[in-house]
């Protein structure tokens, strides 16, 4: 019997792993931190009164100055506030403001660390689900999971949809005159209130399969005053009711449907021969050596917890994946009936597709 050799181990390289796994297990604490003290106040009181001690900064914000303390050393660890020893004073650099509090920023990321914290918190379900084969649905997740996906891609489509990626698919002028939308798994009708305020001419349809999400943007609509040009159902994707509609819209939600083929066959059937889907997916590329980065690791991740289980828990369960890229994506709309297909725009964060008949 041949014995295989034990491979030799290089010890630095081994430590240097070592480090690396302290510091991931430093950056998944983090992200607990970053929702804490978004929820606390921490960040929006350090931008507007400059450089505060742990005591100053627990009396800004009614909070205890034991908790202040360690979360300032544990964002001054992390380089995501600075320190200075001889004042010990705590400042959280304009830049770093930016994007932990203004709200109007694309580069407003809360969101992203509050849907992280909320599908963290849920992967315990995962295990069993992968050796079942199974899913975990979108329903079945909690409150920081569909408040964070909100908040984390509301900004960018504030900063993009009516001034680029509208314009880009040719249907900005159109919107302006009256036309007619879907919005396809709308969640919180971020998206479909925004062009709602945007276009006041234009009817828009919203329809999401979560009927809390729908509860939530039906109030969304009130709120924004554009309740009187939005309607709201809770309806699968392959289900949504409605025709010949100019536009219909997918916002971040195609690969999480079980059945992605089954409602781009609806859309076609739905839209108008001169019309336009807009689909607005994560930044991919089609192969997995394009998208070994940061941001693709951070969606690998999602869809390993969120998105994935989310499609297999639905009727089909193609699963298609966060990272599917655009030939996947042109694959199924040309299996749908589609003719045309283009990458319209692109962020850092995603990538906008426009498709005709």
């Amino acid at each position: 019997m041949t014995e295989t050799a034990a491979p030799s181990i290089d010890t630095e390289r081994l430590m240097s792993f070592v480090f690396r796994a302290v510091d991931e297990v430093g950056a998944t604490l983090n992200a607990a931190l970053v929702v804490v003290g978004d929820e606390l106040g921490y960040y929006r009181a350090l931008a507007e009164r400059g450089g505060l001690t742990a005591a100053e900064l627990a009396v800004a914000t009614g909070t205890d100055v034991h908790y202040a303390r360690e979360w300032l050393n544990a964002q001054a660890a992390g380089s995501i506030v600075e320190y200075e020893p001889g004042s010990a004073r705590y400042t959280l650099p304009a830049e770093h403001a930016v994007a932990l509090t203004d709200e109007s920023s694309p580069a407003y990321l809360p969101g992203l660390f509050q849907i992280a914290v909320g599908t963290v918190a849920d992967a315990g379900r995962i295990p069993d689900a992968a050796r079942r084969g199974t899913g975990v649905g979108w329903h079945e997740h909690n409150r920081d999971v569909h408040l964070g996906c909100e908040r984390f891609f509301r900004p960018g489509y504030n900063a993009h949809l009516v001034e680029e990626w509208l314009p880009a698919v040719g249907l900005a002028d159109r919107l302006r005159v009256g036309a007619s939308v879907a919005d396809v798994g709308c969640g919180h009708g971020s998206s479909t209130v925004l062009m709602a305020q945007a276009f006041p001419a234009s009817r828009f349809h919203g329809s999401d399969y979560h009927e809390d999400s729908i509860e939530v943007a039906r109030a969304r609509a009130v709120e924004a005053s554009v309740a009187d040009r939005v309607t709201f159902e809770a309806a699968p994707a392959d289900g949504f009711t409605g025709s010949d509609f100019d536009l219909v819209t997918t916002f971040d939600a195609l690969h999480d449907m079980g059945d992605p083929l089954g409602a781009a066959r609806h859309v076609y059937q739905v839209l108008a021969d001169d019309g336009t889907w807009m689909i607005v997916e994560p930044m991919a590329g089609d192969r997995v050596e394009d998208n070994l980065n940061p941001i693709g690791r951070t969606y690998y991740g999602f869809s390993t917890l969120l998105c994935t289980p989310a499609s297999l828990s639905q009727d089909v369960g193609l699963a298609l994946g966060t990272q599917a890229g655009p030939s996947r994506i042109r694959e199924l709309t040309e299996a749908a009936g589609f003719k045309q297909f283009r990458t319209a725009a692109e962020t850092p964060f995603n990538r906008v597709m426009e498709v005709r008949k």
